[in-house]
């Protein structure tokens, strides 16, 4: 990619670019050019076409109720507590 389509493309982009940061572009944006002459070069042949990346169908796991109460488990890590309630300082 030359300095000129650099220039242009920032032009339209409405991005001001100074002299460091072109050059690093300009090396960049040709990287990235060079990766997808490699991609081009690719045999996809025989591979069925991608119209979306998700699957079709959401992977969903069968609910089960679990009877597992764990309250009592966690109050016990509470520094402090009034009944079954947790005591935090006042905000006000």
């Amino acid at each position: 990619m030359t300095k000129e389509d650099i220039l242009a493309t920032a032009d339209l982009a409405y991005l001001g670019l100074k002299e460091g940061e072109m050059e690093a572009l300009m090396r960049e944006v040709t990287q990235i050019l060079e990766y997808f002459s490699i991609m081009e070069r690719v045999d996809v042949s025989g591979l069925e076409a991608t119209t979306h990346a998700l699957l079709k169908q959401n992977r969903l796991r069968e609910d089960s109720v679990l009877e597992v109460n764990i309250s009592d488990d966690l109050l016990a890590n509470a520094p402090e507590l009034e009944d079954r309630f947790l005591v935090i300082p006042n905000v006000l």
